[in-house]
């Protein structure tokens, strides 16, 4: 009797093969997401995943929209909550250096600079700015800034932090506590 796999609907296929997605980009790096690789991860064809999402590019493009809506949500929620309790920034540094660094932000957002598939970097982009637009500034603290502060290490820090850290025999750690502390001084609490 011949095997024969669930039928799913079409937001249930995207869904499982961005899920499948996103853990090649974690296990092996964003070079490695291609429609054949999440194809044989789901056991689907790469014609399936094809139809879905019409080239590589787009899948990509697609993952990093499902982890940067995570991500904001994470980071909206606890930026809310320090405002409310003047909670420490930390966790706020916390979240968005291991999105870059332990969920594969950073290697996918660089893999797209470098091949040139920067309109993979618009819904990260569009995403960043709208959560600066939602949550508004607050006491003064300058929150433009704040954020592209926070970006820009958290890249870094995911690209090459290790390396680096290991080279000014400095713990990994470093970068984040060094940043909580900027951002401390900048946000005025």
């Amino acid at each position: 009797m011949p095997h024969t796999r669930p039928r799913l609907s079409t937001d249930e296929m995207r869904q499982l093969a961005l899920e499948a997605a996103r853990s090649i980009l974690i296990d092996d790096g964003p070079q490695a997401v291609t429609l054949m690789a999440v194809a044989k991860r789901i056991n689907r064809t790469h014609a399936n995943i094809l139809h879905h999402f019409g080239s590589a590019g787009e899948l990509r493009r697609a993952m990093a929209e499902m982890m940067t809506g995570r991500i904001i949500v994470e980071i909206s929620e606890k930026v809310v909550e320090a405002r409310q309790t003047e909670g420490d920034m930390r966790e706020i540094v916390d979240i968005t250096f291991d999105a870059f660094e332990k969920q594969g932000m950073a290697a996918l957002m660089s893999w797209m600079i470098l091949s040139g598939e920067h309109e993979g970097l618009a819904p990260i982009l569009d995403a960043v700015h709208n959560l600066v637009e939602e949550l508004g500034e607050y006491r003064g603290a300058p929150l433009r800034q704040i954020t592209q502060m926070l970006v820009l290490t958290a890249l870094g820090e995911g690209m090459i932090g290790g390396p680096i850290a290991a080279a000014l025999e400095v713990p990994r750690e470093t970068a984040r506590a060094t940043l909580a502390h900027q951002l401390r001084i900048m946000r005025g609490w």
